[in-house]
């Protein structure tokens, strides 16, 4: 049953509006991945550099959102009905967007992004809806710096994953960990609880948004049809695209950067990626292993593994093999 004593709430266009803005960048955001993956820009450019920084603040701006919804809708009683039906939309699409990926990428298809986070965010969030604001955002503050005290190699075994917490983790085009990025939604709760005591909320919802961008708001009321829709339109376009202009033969060193940042750096920072994957593509280009960088036979990765400590130790002085180490991105070109 609707909890009665929920009080009638008019829609905040704005939060609509916000939420549709933050859609038309993700599929920005996306053409530019379908770009990457069909070989129209460099290799792995979409993942890395500021591609990579705009992708996360995208999330950022979803979840806050999640958490603002979330206390705007059920903060003053829980509307169960829509709230169970809601959460079970998202988390069939969930699935269904690991089915998808499991055929399209295999290997790195998406067992936790955004959808499966938001579901789970959903849930967990319920905890927090009636507690003061200034303890929801001390536990946002928390649940961002936990991975950077608390991670640990008890927590690698692929189900345990989700949680952010663990040293290594497998490839996906979109891993979005419950830390530190739940933070994001408990920031968005907060932050609607001190709107609302100050009076902003009301004010807010009086707002009519400015009739010259209708599209915003209606993108951010469907939601979850246009997050399911839009990607299988763009990449649709790109293919037909690539049938009529193919792009470019690939340039397999630039692949191999590409596929071993993709999977460096799901565990270590960015510019140490670079330098060890630039640094294991020279080696066995001097080594005259470049040929055989993917799909190696057993020998070849024996030899490459060696390449691969050298290179580590080079950048990390002190340190042994990694756990993923650069060259599981040449015994297997399932990234691309």
């Amino acid at each position: 049953m609707e909890a009665a004593s929920t009080p009638p709430r008019r829609r905040i266009e704005l939060v609509d509006c916000a939420r549709g803005l933050a859609l038309v960048a993700m599929a920005v955001y996306h053409f530019t991945w379908d770009l990457d993956f069909f070989g129209y820009i460099e290799p792995g450019s979409s993942v890395t550099g500021g591609w990579r920084i705009f992708a996360r603040c995208i999330a950022i701006s979803f979840l806050f959102i999640v958490g603002v919804s979330l206390y705007l809708g059920n903060g003053h009683g829980i509307r169960w009905k829509s709230y169970w039906r809601r959460l079970a939309m998202i988390t069939a699409a969930a699935l269904a967007v690991t089915a998808a990926t499991i055929v399209v990428t295999p290997g790195a298809f998406i067992f936790f992004g955004i959808l499966h986070h938001i579901a789970v965010a959903s849930l967990l969030g319920l905890l927090f809806l009636r507690l003061h604001w200034a303890v929801i955002i001390l536990s946002g503050i928390i649940a961002v710096v936990l991975p950077h005290v608390a991670t640990s190699a008890a927590f690698n075994h692929p189900v345990l994953w989700w949680i952010g917490l663990s040293t290594e983790v497998a490839p996906s085009t979109d891993f979005v960990p419950l830390f530190p990025m739940f933070g994001a939604v408990l920031f968005g709760i907060g932050a609607a609880k001190v709107s609302e005591r100050t009076g902003l909320t009301e004010r807010l919802s009086a707002l009519t948004w400015p009739e010259r961008i209708p599209l915003l708001g209606f993108f951010g009321k469907h939601s979850l049809a246009f997050y399911l829709l839009h990607q299988p339109v763009l990449i649709s376009i790109v293919w037909v695209f690539a049938q009529v202009l193919p792009p470019p033969p690939p340039d397999q060193g630039a692949l191999f950067l590409s596929a071993c940042n993709v999977e460096c750096v799901a565990f270590r920072e960015e510019p140490f990626c670079n330098a060890y994957c630039s640094c294991l593509l020279d080696k066995a280009k001097a080594n005259k292993l470049a040929d055989q960088l993917f799909g190696p036979d057993e020998a070849t990765t024996e030899r490459l593994r060696g390449l691969a400590n050298t290179c580590l130790i080079e950048n990390t002085p002190g340190e042994g093999l990694a756990p993923a180490e650069g060259s599981r991105s040449g015994e297997s070109d399932d990234s691309q």
